[in-house]
């Protein structure tokens, strides 16, 4: 089916695209990669699933945009989700989980070889997961097409982040996040979720990181924020509810948000941001966070200041069918207002 004769306003297809759109990789400006992988993850697992769930549940959604009516027009698709990696992730979560359990015993790898055989392995097969995408997300924008990457959990999206750094000289990164992922190398794990920041931060080319609902983080964390030197700016989540109980509407607080991030914006988006409600199944839920629709005006201010949402990723999204729906109506929204 081509695009001028796709009804937007019928029953959503299920014809292995994203939210049923008759595109394929030639034919969309936007191309989304769905990454099954979660070797990292801390608490609970299920967000490599999260990629399949938002694909499941993305021919239910509309596509009337409010923002961009006719965005699904500029062609939206999705390839298979990388079996390959999926079988690393499988492969390497057991490496993982003997880590994890041992250093929450106090016990030091360095000290048990096996233990750090483990660590090493993991380390080595998330770098080939961040190879794997920087190649992959490198030949899209080589041909003037866009990118969106849907997690898994939030360490997915380096090598993108690597691959925009060869070729745009600065721009931001917008977190909307409730963790500030600033630690360095989280258990051991170099390529840890807790530790996407930390790494994008590695890239010169990212002048600001501005963080928005963060409401769990560590000593250390905020240590490196107070000492960035601007570079990091972030906006907890308990100041931005007290404003409101001021009476600083929340349009008001999106428009200063916005206002630190300059002119190219990459938009990092970790559902945990969210009000667990949700997001009941992503990897760690915390208490708090924002609305959906709180997050789309924060969004949508961005392309009113005029500046560009130059890519994007949404990670940790649980293994449920509530959690894919609500996902999918994320990356659409994404992908509609990087089409302005």
């Amino acid at each position: 089916m081509l695009v001028h004769s796709f009804d937007p306003s019928g029953v959503g297809l299920n014809n292995g695209n994203i939210f049923g759109l008759p595109c394929t990789y030639d034919t969309a400006h936007i191309i989304l990669f769905g990454l099954p992988w979660e070797v990292t993850v801390s608490y609970h697992t299920g967000t490599a699933q999260g990629p399949r769930r938002v694909l499941d549940a993305s021919p239910q959604l509309d596509l009337y945009d409010l923002d961009n009516p006719q965005g699904w027009r500029q062609g939206i698709f999705m390839p298979p989700i990388p079996q390959p990696l999926m079988t690393l992730n499988q492969q390497m979560r057991e490496s993982a989980q003997r880590v994890i359990q041992a250093t929450e015993e106090g016990i030091l790898i360095a000290s048990q070889p096996l233990l750090q055989d483990d660590l090493d392995q993991v380390n080595h097969a998330c770098e080939q997961m961040t190879g794997w995408l920087y190649a992959q997300a490198g030949k899209v924008l080589d041909q003037g097409k866009r990118v969106g990457v849907i997690g898994g959990d939030h360490s997915v999206p380096l090598g993108y982040l690597q691959a925009l750094a060869e070729r745009h000289p600065e721009f931001g990164i917008l977190h909307i996040d409730a963790h500030a992922d600033l630690r360095l190398a989280y258990q051991g794990f170099r390529y840890s979720h807790a530790s996407i920041m930390h790494n994008a931060l590695g890239l010169p080319q990212i002048t600001r990181l501005v963080q928005v609902g963060i409401r769990d983080l560590c000593h250390q964390e905020v240590e490196v924020i107070d000492h960035a030197g601007g570079r990091i700016i972030t906006h907890y989540d308990a100041v931005l509810k007290e404003n409101r109980y001021r009476g600083m509407t929340w349009l008001r607080q999106c428009e200063a948000i916005v206002a630190e991030l300059p002119e190219k914006v990459y938009v990092s988006f970790d559902v945990d941001g969210l009000d667990p409600k949700l997001c009941p199944h992503t990897g760690t839920p915390v208490p708090g966070g924002l609305e959906l629709e709180e997050v789309f005006c924060l969004l949508r201010q961005v392309v009113r200041s005029g500046r560009q949402i130059i890519g994007f990723d949404l990670s940790e999204v649980g293994n449920g069918e509530w959690d894919g729906n609500v996902g999918a109506r994320a990356v659409y929204k994404l992908c509609c207002l990087m089409g302005l």
